[in-house]
C-alpha cells in the first residue's frame, strides 16, 4: 500500500509544526537561552559570530569616541600630555586596546591612564558586560554541544514489529539495541498507540493516544540494556489489540510510537530515543531470528541479524475469537 502520513518518523522525528501562533511567539523571547539551544548549528553560528562582532566595534567605538572628545588622536602622547589610553591614535588603534582589553592579552603597548574617570568606569562596563555575554553565548553552546540527541542515534531498533504466540499468549513483539560499549542508565521504554476513533458522544478524535503495556506492572519495562531486547507487549483483554487479526490487520489504520529513556552513563544527560511502526510494519506469524552466540570467553552479538524474522506457526485469529 502506498505509504501514509506518519505521526512520527522512523528515526524519532516527530511531523508536528506549529502555525499561527499570533501573539504566542513573545514566549520563546521570554526563554530566550532555550530558544537559542533550540536553533540549528548554523543559526547558533551565526548569532554567536554576529553578537560578538556588532559588541566588539560598539566597545571600540565608544572607546574611539572618548579619545576624539578628549582631544587624544590628535595629541604626542608623552611625558607633558596624559591622554585616556595611551597610543590610540584613530580607530584601528581603539579596536585593538578593546579586544586586547576584552581577551586579557594586554601587550602593553596601550593602556588606561589614571588621568581618565570617563575611560575607568568604560572600562568597569566592558568587564561586566562582557562577562554576561561570555557566559550567554558560551554557555549556550556548551549545552548544545553536550546535547544527547547523537546519543539516540546509536540505539536501534528493527524495523518492524511481529506477532506471534510467547508462552502461549499471543504478543506484539519489537527489538532494541544498544551499539555502544557504555550503557543506558535506568533505562526506560513506553509504548504509545496513536489511532483515530469516535467517542460514544460522537466526538471524532484524529490522533487519540492509548498506552501499550510493555511490562509496566511487573517492571520488565525497567530494561539492562547491555544487548539486544525484545520488547513484549501481550495481547490480552485489557489490550487494544483485543480484537485485532491476522484478517483484520490489513484493513487497520494505527501507529505504535516507541519511546526509549535513559541516562548516559559518561555524561549524566538523559537520552531519548523514539521510533514508530505502521500496521504495514508490524508481520503477523513473524519471530526474530537469534543475534546473541556464545564465543571463548563471552557472548558476541551478530547485528547483521538484527531486522531479520522467519515466519512460524500462529492462529490467524483475535484473541477474543
Amino acid at each position: 500500500r502506498r505509504e501514509r502520513q506518519r505521526f512520527v518518523d522512523k528515526n524519532g522525528r516527530c511531523n508536528v509544526q506549529h502555525g499561527n501562533l499570533g501573539g504566542e511567539t513573545s514566549r520563546y523571547l521570554s526563554d530566550l537561552f532555550t530558544t537559542l539551544v533550540d536553533l540549528k548549528w548554523r543559526w547558533n553560528l551565526l548569532i554567536f559570530l554576529l553578537t560578538y562582532t556588532v559588541a566588539w566595534l560598539v566597545m571600540a567605538s565608544m572607546w574611539w569616541g572618548i579619545a576624539y572628545l578628549r582631544g587624544d588622536l590628535h595629541q604626542a602622547h608623552g611625558d607633558t600630555y596624559s591622554p585616556c589610553v595611551a597610543n590610540v591614535y584613530n580607530f584601528p588603534s581603539a579596536f585593538l586596546f578593546f579586544v586586547e582589553t576584552e581577551a586579557t592579552i594586554g601587550y602593553g603597548h596601550r593602556y588606561i591612564t589614571e588621568r581618565c574617570p570617563e575611560g575607568i568606569v568604560l572600562f568597569l562596563f566592558q568587564s561586566l558586560l562582557g562577562s554576561v555575554v561570555d557566559a550567554f553565548l558560551i554557555g549556550c553552546m556548551f549545552i548544545k554541544m553536550s546535547q544527547p540527541k547523537k546519543r539516540a542515534e546509536t540505539l536501534m531498533f528493527s524495523r518492524a514489529a511481529v506477532i506471534s504466540q510467547r508462552d502461549a499468549k499471543l504478543c506484539l513483539m519489537f527489538r532494541v539495541g544498544n551499539l555502544r560499549n557504555s550503557h543506558m542508565v535506568s533505562a526506560q521504554i513506553r509504548c504509545k498507540l496513536i489511532k483515530s476513533r469516535q467517542t460514544p458522544e460522537g466526538e471524532f478524535l484524529p490522533l487519540d493516544q492509548c498506552e501499550l503495556d510493555v511490562g509496566f506492572g511487573t517492571g520488565a519495562d525497567q530494561l539492562f540494556l547491555v544487548s539486544p531486547l525484545t520488547i513484549c507487549h501481550e495481547i490480552n483483554s485489557e489490550s487494544p489489540f483485543f480484537c485485532l487479526s491476522q484478517r483484520s490487520l490489513r484493513s487497520e489504520q494505527f501507529e505504535i510510537v516507541v519511546i526509549l529513556e535513559g541516562i548516559v552513563e559518561t555524561t549524566g544527560m538523559t537520552c531519548q530515543a523514539r521510533t514508530s511502526y505502521t500496521e504495514d510494519e508490524v508481520l503477523w506469524g513473524h519471530r526474530f531470528l537469534p543475534v546473541m552466540s556464545l564465543e571463548d570467553g563471552f557472548f558476541r552479538v551478530d547485528y547483521s541479524q538484527f531486522h531479520a524474522t522467519f515466519e512460524v506457526p500462529t492462529p490467524p485469529y483475535s484473541v477474543k475469537e
